[in-house]
């Protein structure tokens, strides 16, 4: 048993994987519901995922990087607060969407969604006569209370602080285990 322990302590791997999976099952989610669901994001939603797609990879290279060296444990540590500090970020796009949704604020003035593109005029037109604008201010589906923007919430904040405790997790000396 002891031949798998590394020279620290395997919890901030575990807390820095399972960010990575929570981030990446949320945005999973998101495209499956604008693809499969057909649900149009606004612009504000689409703003929401980019955190996933800067966070994921630097989580990525963190856990990669954490099984180096020392010096690759040290520049993994500062990836995930990086990636914490990207997550945080997106949960805080997403209060401010959920408050404009709830009518806590106003939203934002320019907010509507985007459609697939036309690949023919005959396409353009049938697409512009159907087409509805999305309002980053009305929530499109709930659960448990919870808009799309909400889950990103609970998501985004989830992921940031799986990175804070993996960056700050204390290393173990090789002569502890």
């Amino acid at each position: 048993m002891a031949a798998t322990h590394t020279a620290r302590d395997g919890r901030p791997d575990i807390a820095a994987a399972l960010a990575f999976v929570i981030g990446l099952s949320a945005i999973a989610g998101a495209w499956g519901f604008q693809l499969i669901g057909g649900y149009v994001p606004c612009a504000l939603c689409l703003e929401q995922r980019v955190p996933y797609y800067v966070g994921l990879p630097v989580i990525a290279v963190a856990l990669v990087l954490s099984r180096l060296s020392p010096a690759g444990w040290a520049a993994a540590r500062l990836l995930l607060v990086v990636a914490a500090v990207v997550f945080a970020y997106g949960a805080t796009l997403g209060v401010y969407q959920s408050g404009a949704e709830w009518s806590f604020w106003a939203g934002p003035a320019d907010c509507g969604g985007g459609t697939a593109v036309a690949t023919s005029a005959g396409d353009l037109l049938n697409q512009m006569r159907s087409t509805r604008v999305v309002s980053c201010t009305e929530a499109s589906w709930r659960l448990l209370g919870l808009s799309f923007a909400g889950w990103n919430v609970v998501a985004s904040a989830a992921v940031a602080l799986l990175c804070f405790v993996a960056a700050l997790a204390p290393r173990r000396r090789s002569a502890d285990l």
